[in-house]
C-alpha cells in the first residue's frame, strides 16, 4: 500500500502561506534548497525541473494532490506537475488540462483508492483545508520549517479534524535556519 505524504514548507508560527496564498517570504536560496533538489525532485514544478535540467524518473512520488487555491497560485501553470498524476480537489473548478483531474466529491475515498494502487507514494502539496480533511489518511509529514514568522495566513491544517499522533522520524537543520522534520503516523 502506498503512503500519503504531506511535504510542505511552513513558518515558525504554523502557516504554509500568507493570507493571499503567496509564499514569497519563504527562503528559496541556501543549502536546504540543494537538499530538496537532491532528495525530492519529484516535488518540483515542471518549470523549475526544466531550469535545473532535471529529467530523472520519479523516486518518491508519482501522484500529487492539491486544493484549488494551491493549484491556482498566482503565476501558476495549468499543469504544474506533468511528471506526476495530478489531482485538484474542487467542487467548482473546470477547464483544466487533460492531465489534471478534478476531484469534486469524496476526497477521502479517492485517496484510499489511490493508496490501494501499485506505485510510488502520493504527495499532498497543499492546502491547509485539504490537509485537515485528509488527516486520517496522512501517513507521513515532512515539514520544511522556515525561520520566519508570518503572523497570519493559511495554517498547516485549516478546519476541524480528529486528534492524530505522529512520531518524529528524522530532523535536519540547515545553515539557512530551515529545519526539515519528518514525522510518521504513530
Amino acid at each position: 500500500m502506498r503512503n500519503l505524504t504531506y511535504l510542505v514548507a511552513m513558518s515558525l508560527d504554523g502557516f504554509i502561506a500568507a493570507p493571499d496564498g503567496g509564499f514569497a517570504d519563504f527562503l528559496f536560496e541556501g543549502d536546504h534548497m540543494a537538499a530538496i533538489v537532491e532528495e525530492y525532485p519529484d516535488a518540483l514544478p515542471a518549470q523549475l525541473r526544466e531550469a535545473l535540467g532535471i529529467d530523472a524518473p520519479n523516486t518518491n512520488f508519482d501522484t500529487v494532490l492539491m486544493g484549488r487555491a494551491t493549484y491556482e497560485v498566482p503565476g501558476g501553470l495549468p499543469s504544474p506537475y506533468p511528471h506526476l498524476r495530478q489531482y485538484v480537489v474542487s467542487s467548482t473548478l473546470s477547464g483544466t488540462p487533460a492531465d489534471v483531474e478534478v476531484v469534486p466529491g469524496d476526497v477521502l475515498a479517492k485517496v484510499r483508492e489511490l493508496k490501494a494502487e501499485d506505485g510510488l507514494d502520493l504527495w499532498l502539496c497543499g492546502g491547509g483545508k485539504l490537509a485537515a480533511s485528509l488527516l486520517p489518511e496522512i501517513d507521513r509529514l515532512i515539514l520544511k520549517i522556515h525561520p520566519i514568522v508570518l503572523g497570519k495566513g493559511i495554517p498547516l491544517f485549516d478546519g476541524e479534524f480528529p486528534v492524530a499522533q505522529f512520531a518524529k522520524a528524522a530532523a535536519r537543520t540547515f545553515t539557512t535556519g530551515v529545519v526539515f522534520v519528518t514525522y510518521t503516523k504513530a
